[in-house]
């Protein structure tokens, strides 16, 4: 295993790092002054319009897909280090390049899966950045960690399909240009295999009987770079046959094909949060006398950075590692490594903003340094995309079966 940058990797890092210096971190203030003269609080401020167009001139865009007749061609070694840097400001740096959740995931999905029609209708405007997507899957009434328990129903009614059911945490459902949600429900709830009893369809945000109810809040933030969070429901949603994605009895795998990539992308970028937040605390270490000495000579901080950096480097490894191994015997063969980084990814990433947010004080839970909102997102990826125990349960059984 090679985890050397190559020469275009390299170039493109020392890129992104100069656009994060020159213009991501100086928009991180502006962003917030921005957002409270805006009439709906979920749309792009300007700053951020400006972003995109100056990301898209340098060749900054798309850099997350690998099909490189849509995207940067990039393998997930390569675009690794990328999605690390851009994850050292989360709230800006994706969307500005068209690399944020839920969309990177829905064009994954409709470059995969979708047929020309649907590349044609939604796969290509995504990749343009002219709209925005959500993916609904995620619901109230069940323990959505087993997505086999999703209630929400797909029924044909000859060339149409009639989506009913309720959904909730529905990612960039309140963004004014979400255009369109990929939705998971059952076509054959009473089937055999339960996990060939869904299927995924595209309905138009715009479809009679689609209702957005309420936003959802994530420990009091509404996360506007994701576009929000919504609960949506659908009532007897209509919408024709062609806006199947692959086959019925299909949207188990394509979920799963989806998360794998989702999975490894929320942890490069957990790595650069935690890089964000060791940054943040030596220089507020260095900054700042507590007792007759500089912070930054107290035993137990220098614990805390000392055990940050261990920690940081270690999960590098092991992300670049399943990395390596996505691109060499695909997302089924790193399935073990997969589960291993996003158990181990958060829960580490979360202990180390934790220590940061301490070392600040009162200033680590304000909005005056991004920490707070780092934690908030950094703890909710420990249920995004599967909690940590059901990984757990499957990489234990996965294990256990060598001995049975």
């Amino acid at each position: 295993m090679d985890f050397a940058f190559d020469a275009r990797t390299e170039e493109l890092r020392g890129r992104l790092l100069a656009f994060m210096d020159e213009y991501v971190y100086p928009a991180e203030a502006v962003v917030h002054e921005q957002r409270a003269g805006l009439d709906s609080p979920w749309r792009n401020v300007p700053v951020v319009e400006e972003l995109k167009a100056e990301a898209r001139q340098q060749g900054l865009w798309n850099l997350f897909l690998p099909d490189s007749e849509y995207g940067a061609g990039l393998t997930n070694l390569q675009y690794a280090p990328l999605a690390e840097i851009m994850g050292r400001s989360p709230q800006i740096a994706p969307t500005v390049t068209n690399c944020a959740a839920p969309d990177t995931g829905n064009m994954e999905v409709l470059a995969q899966f979708g047929d020309e029609a649907q590349k044609k209708q939604w796969l290509r405007p995504l990749l343009a950045g002219e709209i925005r997507s959500a993916f609904a899957m995620t619901e109230p009434e069940v323990a959505s960690s087993d997505a086999t328990n999703i209630t929400t129903h797909i029924e044909r009614d000859g060339d149409e399909y009639v989506v009913t059911g309720r959904k909730w945490y529905i990612s960039g459902a309140m963004h004014p240009d979400c255009a369109v949600f990929i939705v998971m429900g059952k076509t054959d709830p009473d089937g055999a295999d339960i996990r060939r009893q869904q299927s995924m369809v595209l309905v138009p945000r715009d479809t009679p009987g689609v209702t957005i109810t309420r936003a959802m809040q994530v420990f009091g933030y509404e996360d506007h770079y994701h576009g929000g969070h919504a609960e949506v429901v659908f009532d007897r949603a209509r919408v024709p046959v062609s806006h199947l994605i692959g086959e019925e009895g299909g949207g188990f795998a394509i979920a799963q094909a989806r998360l794998g990539p989702g999975r490894i992308h929320h942890c490069m970028r957990l790595i650069g949060m935690a890089e964000r937040a060791i940054e943040l605390m030596c220089r507020r270490a260095v900054s700042r006398d507590a007792f007759g000495k500089a912070l930054a000579r107290q035993g137990v901080v220098q614990n805390w950075i000392a055990d940050a950096r261990v920690a940081v480097e270690q999960l590098r490894l092991l992300v670049l590692k399943t990395a390596w191994m996505m691109d060499t015997v695909g997302n089924r063969g790193a399935h073990t490594e997969i589960q291993a980084i996003k158990i181990a990814t958060p829960r580490t990433v979360v202990g180390i903003l934790d220590r940061a947010i301490q070392l600040h004080g009162a200033g680590g839970v304000s909005q005056d340094f991004p920490l707070a909102e780092l934690y908030a997102g950094a703890r909710t990826l420990m249920l995004a995309d599967g909690p940590d125990e059901v990984h757990q349960r499957s990489l234990a059984r996965r294990e256990l079966k060598k001995y049975l």
